[in-house]
């Protein structure tokens, strides 16, 4: 017999019941407590972490419609919204049984019972509770992270135009429940403005769920995306919900879903359709309420027109497109972020407060970024660690690791010619694999030799 995790209250007017299902759970592993009076449950509850609550529906002798079940039913949820409720019920109240499900009571059992059915439906319950308590630490950090941010969109920086752009694009639409996708090279912050959108949405009290898509392998993305019941494989030792099922209610963001490959995007089309998950090993379809945002660093357009993306999850999941600059776009930016940042590790690396010299910055601006926000994040990093004093006056702290554009005399080279070489330089790290390097760059391999041949490389 295997032994099982929880602890249960039975709350019941029959002692008889109350002895034959503490017997019988307690076998299986259980912590039971028994209470024949319900008003004692609000002092129970303050006591005791429950994982489930086995509640008849009538006490008081001769009474059969429910309503003190109805009654206790508000007054547990009311103190525990995330409780899981069993009503045990006779044969005759199965309607007023289903009613108090859509008051919040998760299952109900009918008496006598059998004794697998009941053990099952607890478990299930249990794995429930588990589910409701993960999504509210899930919430609950996540709106401590929104309150310690300060900023109108989170932890978006930046004064230039094209970001002003962006956050125009962000007001009209986060209030939507429109489908988004997020397009932008790697590292310019496409997660960054999924929470932006999130945080200004209606949605905006309830869970943000991220997945990245890209590390996910392919026979794990069904049990992952939309869970599994226990057994459904080897590994597979109790119910989970899926990433779709905890972010019911709130926004789910599915990041790289370019390097979806086809057959995959086919059961996410469907999932999207359908706004229903099927978890591996159910037959069992469950409605899933859900704001879809999505992003990719990959040429999704490029991608339909090679039949490598399919063009009906495109329109799907694009009812708004919103482009993620490039830092080299916005550079008048720069300055704004290497001030966050220093701030940010000297805080870290309890260092004095940082001044950039005049004529540093001034390199790091003709500097393309080719990593974009989060290589500069890194190089300031590394410029606070390393940094003496107060004052950094070389380029090096932040550059030595990279190389500032080449330059002839007399000139500087232009942005197709810094694109070659930094193309030779990929393609010289990875020693000729075009596969790395188009996966390096967010682009597919035929858009990739496109971009050697026009440089002849």
């Amino acid at each position: 017999m295997t032994k099982q995790e929880g602890s249960i209250l039975i709350v019941d007017d029959d002692p008889d019941v109350l002895s034959t299902a503490q017997m019988f759970l307690k076998q299986h592993g259980f912590t039971v407590q028994t209470e024949l009076q319900p008003k004692n449950i609000p002092a129970i509850l303050s006591k005791s972490i429950l994982d489930v609550i086995l509640l008849d529906m009538n006490f008081t002798r001769g009474e059969n419609g429910g309503k003190e079940g109805m009654h206790w039913l508000k007054q547990i949820l009311q103190q525990d919204p995330q409780a899981s409720i069993i009503l045990m019920t006779a044969y005759g109240e199965v309607e007023l049984a289903v009613q108090a499900l859509k008051a919040g009571a998760t299952d109900f059992v009918l008496k006598p019972w059998e004794n697998q059915k009941l053990l099952a439906t607890i478990l299930s319950a249990i794995q429930l509770r588990k589910s409701k308590l993960e999504v509210e630490k899930l919430r609950n950090t996540q709106q401590q992270l929104s309150a310690d941010i300060h900023g109108q969109y989170g932890e978006l920086i930046g004064n230039s135009p094209a970001m002003k752009e962006l956050y125009g694009l962000l007001e009209k639409v986060a209030p939507t429940d429109a489908n988004v996708l997020i397009l932008g090279e790697n590292g310019t912050g496409k997660e960054l403005v999924a929470r932006a959108l999130h945080t200004h949405s209606l949605r905006k009290k309830e869970v943000f769920i991220s997945v990245d898509l890209g590390a996910i392998s392919e026979t794990l993305f069904e049990s992952e995306l939309f869970g599994h019941v226990k057994g459904a494989f080897t590994d597979a030792k109790e119910d989970k919900p899926g990433r779709f099922e905890l972010a019911s209610g709130g926004t789910i963001f599915l990041d790289e879903i370019g390097n979806l490959t086809l057959p995959l995007q086919t059961k996410l089309l469907t999932v999207l359709q359908s706004r229903t998950v099927r978890r591996v090993g159910s037959h069992q379809e469950k409605k899933v309420d859900i704001r879809l945002i999505c992003a990719t660093n990959m040429p999704l357009h490029e991608m339909v027109y090679e039949n490598t993306f399919r063009q009906d999850l495109l329109y799907r999941i694009n009812t708004v497109e919103i482009r993620v600059p490039a830092l080299r776009e916005r550079a008048e930016d720069i300055p704004l972020l290497i001030s966050h940042f220093l701030a940010m590790y000297a805080r870290k690396y309890k260092k004095p407060a940082l001044r950039i010299e005049p004529a540093v910055l001034a390199k790091l601006k003709k500097y393309i970024w080719p990593g974009n926000i989060r290589e500069l994040q890194h190089a300031v990093e590394r410029a606070v660690i390393l940094s003496e004093g107060t004052s950094i006056s070389s380029p090096d702290l932040f550059l030595n690791q990279v190389r500032m554009p080449t330059t002839q005399p007399g000139r500087t080279l232009t942005l197709e010619e810094v694109e070659r070489n930094y193309l030779r330089e990929l393609i010289e790290k990875y020693e000729g694999n075009i596969s790395k390097v188009a996966r390096e760059l967010g682009m597919t391999r035929p858009a990739l030799y496109r971009r050697l041949n026009k440089y002849g490389l």
